[in-house]
């Protein structure tokens, strides 16, 4: 045996590298005649043969016979058509890349992503949503899954000895209130006490009417305010009879003429309705600030033409800007009739900050003409009820943050912040989110995101296909039906409710009365590992009358730069500026 093994271990090992070579050769001249990417269809033609064959030799097959006839059609279809590559070089089964493209969200969504990362909002604050509105148990155990010491995490310092508050109704009077009438020329007669928070312009048309129904009665039940957005006051807005913000965008739905000009004996009409207890003035949104829009006239139903009083069927168009002023100082004025024409309602602005200068010629025409808005709702980049252009949702307008700063800043340092109280959004779905917005000066918040998440938006982010998948966002009959009224309804009562309990426990823990009594020196931001700030230490801050006084020197910045260049007689700043 062991001479055996010797002989064979001395045995030359056969070459077998002509056979791979003579193989290889065979298979890409196979491959050339008929590719490999081509071989599920080929397959698919092979099931046709044998289900062809089990039906006529056996009577049985016929459902088989039409699924790979119908694969083999499509693969013919795939290898004609010019449109993808995809398709012709992988005939059938490369339909699978754009089925998997077309799932991946969802994928990613409910198996891939972590509770704390936002895209644009967290499964962890859309669950808080969810919790909040079903009235669910909102508490969370084993303490927070925040990393505490990564840079940029904020908290609220608590105080020794907490308040104890009655109720969570936090109001704020708009447009002066009963005890100080308005200061403005032709003023206010019908201050508002808003809530602290409150649902954000979003347009019928842009939701369901499912949708508008439930967030009015939601806001009914709550006392809390619904924006209309610029698509004005449909018939679902007034069904439940909650109060409402009437926004006034560049397109003056509800209230224009044939031409798209402003109308203000329609105005007039719809102003004085008992439940609008607010005008706004939209200048730019968060979404896309500085870009209008267009409503293709195949979703301009009979309801939507009603309410914006344009012809169904026909393109709705919202320009850019507006044809009722073209300077700050007429825009002011524009205002002021608007609030003659409420009949003495609260009348303001909407806008998300873009160039400082323009905001600064607003201030000075509040200056120069007297009028002064009742309030200012800024609108935060971040916004993102409307669909817009990639390039204008990421890379156009100021986040909220900054925005909020400047325009604060800006009341403050001409002594006005006292006359004009001001609003907020920009993703705020916590009452920290509130919170934290209201110590950088806001009198009170919006959400409009937050709110749809109540009503059970899933962030499918489908909302401009018009097939939202739980009927919020769409015009679809049957989608829609979806979304019962009651019981979403109830649901946006419960989020808001819920929310502002919590807001009082953070006020409470704070040692305060109201939020609005919070201020940049309670919120704390890490730095470092081993550096934290009070925001107050960080961001813009000046002292009232400062923007009034002769020197200006020792000012930040963009009051240095900006405030000279700006007037109160139109929007561009001085040539200076341009030479600078």
């Amino acid at each position: 045996m062991r001479r055996v093994l010797t002989l064979a271990k001395n045995l030359p090992l056969p070459d077998f590298r002509p056979l791979q070579q003579r193989a290889e050769v065979s298979l890409q001249r196979l491959n050339a005649m008929l590719p490999v990417r081509y071989s599920f269809l080929i397959a698919c033609c092979l099931g046709v043969l044998l289900a062809l064959f089990s039906l006529v030799g056996f009577g049985i097959g016929f459902l088989a016979l039409l699924l790979f006839g119908g694969l083999v059609a499509v693969g013919l279809h795939d290898l004609r058509q010019t449109r993808s590559a995809v398709l012709r070089n992988y005939p059938v089964i490369g339909h699978l890349r754009f089925l998997l493209e077309f799932i991946r969200p969802e994928i990613r969504q409910y198996f891939i992503e972590s509770d704390s990362e936002a895209a644009p909002f967290s499964r962890a604050q859309r669950s808080l949503v969810y919790r909040r509105a079903k009235g669910a148990q909102d508490n969370q155990p084993f303490g927070t899954q925040l990393d505490v010491t990564r840079q940029g995490y904020e908290w609220i310092n608590h105080s020794m000895q907490p308040s104890k508050l009655t109720s969570h109704d936090f109001r704020v009077w708009v447009g002066g209130s009963p005890e100080a009438a308005s200061l403005s020329r032709l003023p206010c007669t019908q201050p508002y006490a808003a809530s602290v928070f409150n649902i954000s312009a979003m347009s019928f048309g842009a939701l369901s009417a499912n949708a508008i129904l439930a967030l009015n009665s939601g806001a009914k039940r709550g006392g809390f305010a619904h924006d209309t957005g610029e698509g004005s006051i449909s018939a679902h807005h007034r069904t439940h009879g909650g109060d409402l913000i009437w926004e006034i965008g560049s397109g003056y739905f509800g209230c224009r003429n044939d031409d798209g000009s402003f109308n203000p004996e329609r105005f007039e009409a719809n102003a004085r309705d008992p439940q609008v207890k607010m005008i706004e003035l939209k200048l730019s949104q968060g979404a896309k600030p500085g870009h209008g829009g267009i409503l293709p006239g195949s979703k301009v139903t009979w309801e939507i033409a009603a309410a914006r009083g344009v012809p169904p069927g026909v393109d709705c168009v919202s320009p850019a800007g507006h044809s009722a002023f073209s300077t700050p100082v007429e825009m002011l004025e524009f205002i002021g009739r608007l609030r003659t024409l409420s009949g003495g309602k609260p009348t303001g602005f909407k806008f998300c900050l873009g160039h400082p200068w323009e905001w600064f010629a607003i201030v000075k025409a509040m200056l120069a003409t007297g009028i002064t808005p009742d309030f200012i709702v800024v609108d935060g980049a971040e916004g993102g009820t409307g669909a817009a252009p990639v390039e204008f949702s990421d890379h156009v307008g100021a986040p909220l943050q900054e925005g909020l700063g400047l325009v604060h800043n800006t009341l403050i340092g001409v002594g006005l912040r006292d006359r004009i109280k001001l609003g907020c959004a920009g993703k705020v779905i916590s009452a920290f989110d509130i919170a934290r917005m209201m110590a950088l000066g806001a009198d009170w918040a919006n959400a409009g995101r937050g709110f749809m998440f109540a009503l059970g938006c899933i962030q499918a982010q489908s909302c401009h296909t018009g097939k939202c998948p739980t009927g919020v966002t769409t015009q679809d009959p049957l989608r829609q039906q979806a979304l019962v009224v009651p019981d979403k309804a109830e649901r946006v009562w419960m989020f808001h409710q819920s929310t502002l309990e919590a807001l009082k426990e953070l006020v409470q823990a704070a040692g305060l009365q109201h939020p609005n009594d919070l201020t940049a020196h309670h919120i704390v931001r890490r730095l470092t590992d081993t550096e934290v700030r009070l925001l107050a230490h960080l961001l813009m801050n000046i002292t009232p009358g400062a923007l009034l006084a002769d020197d200006i020197s020792a000012l930040p910045t963009v009051f240095k730069q900006y405030w000279p260049m700006a007037s109160a007689d139109r929007f561009a700043a001085s040539s200076a500026l341009a030479a600078a």
